[in-house]
C-alpha cells in the first residue's frame, strides 16, 4: 500500500516497514521506513470530508517555508482519492526529534528554559508572516474581519453559544460575558492581523539533544492555524504549556523579543478565550473528564 502511495514522487524506494504514529477522526499518520540509507518520510492520510484540512495543512506549510521560518515538514507530494485507498493523502518529510511533551518532566531548569526561549523565537518568526484580515485560516481567510474587536467579539460570542449548547453554567457563562464587556477595549491594540500557529504546545515542538544541549528541531500541526493578533499564540501555549511555570513563562517571552506595553493583560483575556474553546472541544466529543478543572481556570480568570 505504501510503495503505491508513494510511487509518484519516491517511485525506486523499497519499503521495510509501515509505523503507525496517530490515529483519529481527522486524519491517520503513518512513518515509513525504507530499505538502505534512505530517510523515512511521513504520509498522512485524511477522512474525505476532512480535504479541506489537507489543503490547508499543505498551503500553511509552504507559507511558513516561503518566509523560512521552521523547521517545518516539507510537502513533497500529495493525491487524490483515486488510489488503493480510496482517501487523499500526503506525503512529507519527517523531522528529527520527539515531542517536547515526551522529555520535558525529564529537563533540568536551564535546558527547559533554553527550549522555551527557543519556542519564543520560533513564535516571533512566524508572526512576521502578515495576513490582510482576522479570521480562520483554510488556503485565504474564512469569513474575514476587518478588526481584531470585530473578530474577537464574533469570536467569544461563537464559543459562548457553543458552551450554552452542551449545557455550561449558565452563570459562569455570564460572568465571561461581562470580563469580556469590561476589557474589549484590549482587542483594538491590536492594528494588524498575523499568521498565528494557535496551537503551539509541547505536543506539537519537536527537540534533539546534541553536543550543545537540548534544540528544538522543529514543528508540526498547523491544522489550527488562524490570522489574529500575534498575542493570541502566546496566550495559547501560555494556557496550554506553560501553566504556572514562571520560569517557562519569562524564557519564552525573552525569546519572543518586545512586547507591547498591555501583553498582559491581552494574554489574561485571550487565556479566557482559549479555555472556553478547549471546554468547549471536550464537551463536544463526549471526553467530560477534563470539563471541570477547564471551567475552574475559567472561573478565575474571568473574576
Amino acid at each position: 500500500m505504501a510503495e503505491e502511495l508513494l510511487r509518484p514522487v519516491l517511485p525506486t524506494v523499497s519499503v521495510e516497514e509501515s509505523v503507525l504514529r496517530t490515529g483519529g477522526a481527522l486524519s491517520t499518520i503513518f512513518e515509513i521506513r525504507f530499505v538502505g540509507a534512505a530517510e523515512p518520510v511521513v504520509i498522512k492520510i485524511y477522512d474525505g470530508q476532512w480535504r479541506w484540512k489537507q489543503e490547508k495543512e499543505i498551503y500553511v506549510y509552504r507559507l511558513l517555508q516561503q518566509h523560512g521560518v521552521g523547521p517545518v515538514p516539507v510537502v513533497l507530494h500529495h493525491g487524490d482519492a483515486d488510489n488503493v485507498l480510496g482517501r487523499c493523502y500526503t506525503v512529507m518529510t519527517m523531522l528529527r526529534g520527539r515531542p517536547l511533551s515526551d522529555v520535558s518532566h525529564a529537563l533540568d531548569r536551564a535546558s527547559l528554559r533554553e527550549i522555551y526561549r527557543q519556542i519564543g523565537g520560533c513564535l516571533a518568526a512566524v508572526h512576521q508572516i502578515p495576513r490582510d484580515a482576522y479570521g480562520y485560516l483554510t488556503t485565504r481567510v474564512l469569513d474575514p474581519e476587518p478588526t481584531n474587536t470585530a473578530y474577537m467579539t464574533r469570536q467569544f460570542h461563537k464559543k459562548l453559544g457553543e458552551y450554552a449548547g452542551h449545557g455550561g453554567d449558565a452563570a459562569l457563562a455570564t460572568a465571561v460575558e461581562a470580563k469580556v464587556a469590561r476589557r474589549a477595549e484590549l482587542f483594538g491594540a491590536c492594528h494588524h492581523a498575523v499568521l498565528c500557529h494557535n496551537d503551539f504546545h509541547e505536543g506539537n515542538v519537536l527537540v534533539v539533544e546534541d553536543g550543545g544541549g537540548w534544540q528544538i528541531s522543529g514543528f508540526i500541526d498547523v491544522e489550527n492555524a488562524i490570522a489574529a493578533d500575534p498575542l493570541m499564540d502566546l496566550a495559547k501555549t501560555d494556557y496550554y504549556s506553560v501553566r504556572d511555570n514562571q520560569d517557562k513563562r519569562e524564557a519564552l517571552c525573552n525569546g519572543y523579543g518586545t512586547l507591547p506595553a498591555d501583553w498582559s493583560e491581552r494574554v489574561g483575556l485571550y487565556r479566557l478565550y482559549h479555555a472556553l474553546e478547549l471546554w468547549d472541544w471536550f464537551a463536544s466529543i463526549g471526553n467530560t473528564a477534563p470539563l471541570e478543572s477547564i471551567a475552574d481556570d475559567i472561573r478565575r480568570m474571568a473574576a
